[in-house]
């Protein structure tokens, strides 16, 4: 009868701990199956957007601009104070940042509407089933969507 003990015992703490030991590649966070959708997102410029990021609240992702639908953040292109210009600078930074950490889910707007007025597709972004854009909200980057925009200055 073969003696494996030892080997018992050294192979499950390396199993319970490896993940704590030795980090998951690049990801960054474990891939659920649910998130399906993954990109790298720089930030927008010029005419040709694909996949980019425009401000905090808006994207392109293969070709389609996508309205975040739970948030609004700060202006970025026409802001109403310098304030609002800098708050919407980091909301586009930090959106661009969740966006490229790991697989992504783009979901359905909650109130039934697939687009916005302006042609934009309405969308839920989430990662293991929490809103990015509760994210923005609870770093105080965005506001949740309420249905018109507010000032931030």
């Amino acid at each position: 009868m073969a003696y494996i003990f030892p080997t018992a015992m050294i192979a499950l703490p390396l199993g319970v701990f490896g993940t704590a030991l030795f980090p998951l590649p690049s990801d960054r966070s474990p891939r659920l199956a649910q998130d399906s959708e993954v990109a790298q997102f720089p930030i927008c410029s010029g005419s040709g957007r694909i996949t980019c990021v425009v401000d905090g609240d808006t994207i392109w992702y293969r070709g389609t601009k996508i309205r975040i639908a739970d948030i609004d953040t700060p202006e970025v292109s026409d802001p109403d104070c310098a304030r609002e210009a800098q708050l919407g600078r980091k909301a586009t930074r930090r959106l661009q940042y969740l966006l490229n950490e790991g697989a992504f889910t783009l979901a359905a707007n909650p109130d039934g509407r697939d687009e916005d007025p302006y042609g934009r597709k309405l969308r839920v972004v989430t990662r293991g089933g929490e809103s990015l854009g509760d994210v923005l909200v609870n770093e105080g980057l965005a506001e949740q969507w309420g249905g018109v925009r507010r000032g931030w200055c």
